[in-house]
């Protein structure tokens, strides 16, 4: 990855006298050695983001919702949709520059409504995001007043998008690099949080992942993970036969007291569940920056409350918990 010096290089600074300094050492190797190149749509998503217009003077509100950019120089409105449109799709948001809503898959901003106020402050904290997908959330999380947003996704698309929206928020202490929880490094035990939010139900081994994630925080860090779940008892989990909603790679969905007894399990205390939630067709389902299938389309037509397989329909679950 040619240009990672340029686009990292404050990444590294920020690690440095910290418990990630190690990975500082390590990490310009791990990016060299990505090939966004490789993938087939890289060159187009590319030559989309140089489109963008050149601008010097944004306001952004990292509080709201929509997370609203207001830029201050002139820019053709109609051009930079079509731009951003050429990103498309986009799951993660929604996003908002001056009149351009960005009116993503996921209304990204419940799911982080529903749970802010539950969450320690994160003033000054040193902060990872699983699976971040575009960076919706990390760029909450700074909004909050976190000191450093590390975003882990694997997604090239992914990637792009969140170095568009970067066009306009500048350079803040936000970053997300484009691999997955694998290529971490073992026993960081660094992070003040660390967030799982729909990544538990794709990992083939729960337990593993949960330690896993338990090795990045340090001594008294919080994890805020948030997974699917299902109605049952202790001991209880599905398994789906094949695809769940749509999906082939889903594993695991367990119940509330299976869960928090795999984290105990993990060694994990304090464990809190602080949302309990039904995905509804409001807030994730297919737009105009999103023109494919969603919710809508992976559940029963006569039963809303099932999935299109016959299992019980998407229901989240949030849990909070810290490492001793």
């Amino acid at each position: 990855m040619s240009d990672s010096t340029s686009c990292y290089e404050s990444l590294y600074q920020a690690m440095q006298d910290t418990a990630l300094e190690n990975w500082a050492k390590e990490l310009p190797t791990q990016i060299e050695q990505l090939s966004a190149e490789s993938h087939g749509d890289y060159a187009r998503w590319n030559s989309a983001l140089s489109e963008l217009p050149k601008v010097e003077n944004c306001d952004v509100d990292f509080k709201a919702d929509n997370l609203q950019i207001n830029v201050k120089d002139a820019i053709d409105n109609i051009q930079l949709e079509a731009t951003l449109k050429k990103l498309s799709p986009w799951r993660k948001g929604p996003y908002q520059i001056n009149d351009v809503l960005i009116d993503t898959e996921w209304r990204s901003d419940w799911k982080w409504n529903r749970i802010k106020e539950h969450l320690s402050p994160l003033t000054n904290r040193t902060v990872l995001d699983i699976g971040c997908g575009n960076g919706y959330h990390c760029w909450r999380m700074h909004g909050e007043g976190a000191g450093l947003v590390i975003g882990v996704d694997p997604s090239w698309l992914f990637w792009i998008q969140f170095q568009a929206m970067k066009h306009f928020m500048g350079d803040k202490p936000v970053h997300l690099l484009p691999f997955g929880i694998e290529q971490l490094p073992n026993a960081l035990n660094a992070f003040d949080t660390v967030f799982s939010m729909g990544v538990f139900y794709h990992r083939r081994s729960p337990i593993d992942h949960l330690l896993q994630l338990k090795s990045t925080l340090r001594q008294g860090g919080e994890l805020v993970l948030e997974t699917l779940i299902i109605e049952g008892k202790e001991g209880e989990s599905l398994v789906p036969d094949n695809r769940y909603a749509k999906m082939r790679n889903v594993w695991f969905l367990p119940t509330v007291k299976t869960m928090t007894q795999w984290m105990t399990r993990c060694g994990f205390e304090n464990i809190k569940v602080v949302d309990i939630n039904q995905t509804s067709i409001e807030e994730q389902r297919t737009t105009s920056w999103m023109p494919y299938e969603s919710l809508k389309d992976f559940l029963d037509p006569n039963d809303m409350n099932k999935t299109i397989e016959g299992y019980p329909a998407p229901k989240r679950a949030t849990f909070i918990l810290t490492k001793p």
